[in-house]
């Protein structure tokens, strides 16, 4: 896709050669929804649904077993050069490996959440994940959600949304979800979890969560995962029939 990597401060330089049309970025903070609309999404689409947050997950639980820390960007790097992380479709849904080994299970622990966005921060562990996210997408039709894909990761993407609610709303949903998967967890750590979260990724040095400028803003606080896929859907749909009147992309 031309995509070229920088040592400096523009430390990746993307070519907007070629728009990416069958491309989706999904981005937004901590307990927006975005992992449950990626994959409705992905689903309708019939498109490959690329969890980049996954891929940050696993780096820091291979981290954690190794005995890696995480201000040791060396270490990070040899660690990134030999990881090999796929998605695999199942019939108890998208599975996370690496090596082999599925990990989808492991890496959903809070104490991994919480080493993968110190790990995520670091230089030589974004470089590696974005090179290799950009090589899975490389093949198009993916529905990619994180919080750089639209703005780092595939800057061309032709539909780029960014989903946010409440913070009060993402911590019941966060809450709700580790309840549910019997990991203790009290309203009020939970929430104040997210906002330090939000916080770290809004001013981060390296690719800080913010919308793109040209990405579509989407306010889930109060409504379904469900009605969020039917917001995106009639954006990609009325595209859609706007560029088969004008006859392709131009």
């Amino acid at each position: 896709m031309g995509y070229e990597d920088h040592e400096g401060e523009n430390w990746v330089k993307p070519s907007r050669k070629k728009t990416e049309t069958d491309i989706v970025t999904i981005d937004g903070p901590a307990g927006a929804g975005k992992s449950t609309v990626g994959k409705m999404l992905a689903q309708r689409l019939k498109y490959l649904y690329l969890d980049t947050g996954a891929m940050y997950r696993t780096v820091a639980l291979r981290a954690k077993e190794q005995g890696v820390r995480s201000e040791d960007e060396a270490a990070l790097k040899r660690l990134c050069r030999g990881l090999d992380i796929t998605f695999q479709e199942h019939k108890q849904g998208q599975r996370v490996i690496c090596q082999g080994e599925d990990v989808t299970a492991e890496i959903r622990e809070p104490e991994i959440g919480r080493l993968a966005s110190a790990v995520s921060m670091k230089r030589p562990v974004r470089q590696a994940m974005v090179r290799l996210q950009r090589k899975i997408g490389a093949a198009g039709k993916v529905v990619a959600e994180g919080r750089d894909t639209g703005t780092v990761v595939f800057p061309g993407a032709k539909y780029k949304f960014f989903l946010d609610a409440r913070l009060e709303e993402r911590a019941r949903r966060r809450h709700r979800e580790w309840v549910g998967k019997g990991l203790a967890a009290e309203m009020k750590k939970v929430e104040e979890e997210i906002r330090e979260r939000d916080e770290q990724d809004s001013f981060r040095e390296l690719a800080p969560l913010h919308p793109a400028a040209d990405a579509r803003h989407i306010d889930s606080t109060g409504i379904s995962a469900e009605e969020v896929v039917e917001k995106i859907m009639a954006v990609i749909e009325k595209s859609s029939r706007l560029r088969g009147h004008r006859g392709g992309d131009g």
